[in-house]
């Protein structure tokens, strides 16, 4: 049962971290908990890199900030993840998924549902949200006392090929138990996303500062640090909590029979 508890209260942490470093044990309890992850032939392609000094992250900070409000000016990440918006109690409820925005300048809250539309991306501007989303960006990272870089050996991760998928699917694992296992020692862990979602020279500013080997692929940016009990919530943030009931996504026998208790 406390595993199971651990993985319903699993959550991301939109927040800042306590202004102190993560220690060494836990940091390699973490890192262990990752190389107990099932792989392919148990080749275990995955990689991690560690920043933590103050230079390093204040550059990826820059980076995180810069690439926040390049996206969110052009206003392709609204196109992209509108499906996902939920307004109300009453809509997560309904749907079960995506992330319910529940927390806005109260300036801003009349223009929420236009703000988070494709025709929202000039007023979104005007009200200089991007510029209030990449402060916030920029801080988070910056004050994160770990930055956690994911990254697989291209001698198993070769994209179009199984062992490509294999790899992948090795990684999704090996980050779950960190995730989990972060969690249990009172650290937080968010998915910093944005220079990847801008792409450009901003993710290869991020691969650049990682300097990987030719056959080695940086996949992903995490932040890590201890959970902050009174961290104020950043100044635009969401909640996702809500999850589908099992019947929407297992099914009996065939795809959409789904799934009942006790059926035979």
């Amino acid at each position: 049962m406390e595993l199971l508890d651990a993985i319903r209260n699993r959550r991301t942490t939109n927040s800042r971290f306590l202004e102190k470093p993560l220690s060494d044990d836990h940091i390699r309890t973490i890192i262990e908990a990752a190389s107990y992850a099932p792989s392919h032939f148990n080749s275990q392609p995955w990689r991690f890199v560690l920043i933590r000094s103050r230079e390093g992250r204040d550059r990826l900070g820059k980076i995180a900030g810069r690439s926040m409000r390049a996206v969110m000016e052009k206003g392709e990440f609204w196109k992209r993840y509108l499906k996902y918006f939920r307004f109300s109690r009453e809509e997560i409820d309904k749907s079960g998924d995506g992330i319910y925005i529940d927390n806005m300048p109260a300036p801003l809250r009349p223009f929420i549902r236009y703000i988070f539309s494709e025709k929202g991306a000039e007023v979104m501007n005007k009200l200089r949200v991007p510029y209030i989303l990449a402060i916030d960006s920029k801080r988070l990272i910056t004050t994160s006392p770990l930055i956690l870089a994911v990254l697989l050996t291209k001698e198993e991760y070769r994209k179009g090929e199984l062992s490509g998928m294999y790899s992948m699917l090795a990684l999704g694992m090996a980050i779950e138990n960190i995730w989990l296992t972060a969690n249990s020692l009172g650290v937080g862990v968010q998915f910093i996303s944005l220079p990847m979602e801008a792409g450009g020279e901003h993710w290869a500013e991020c691969v650049a500062m990682i300097d990987p080997p030719e056959n080695y692929e940086v996949i992903a940016l995490f932040r890590l640090g201890y959970v902050d009990p009174d961290a104020k919530r950043p100044t635009i943030d969401w909640s996702s909590k809500q999850r589908k009931d099992i019947s929407q996504f297992c099914f009996d026998e065939t795809f959409g029979n789904g799934w009942r208790s006790g059926r035979v």
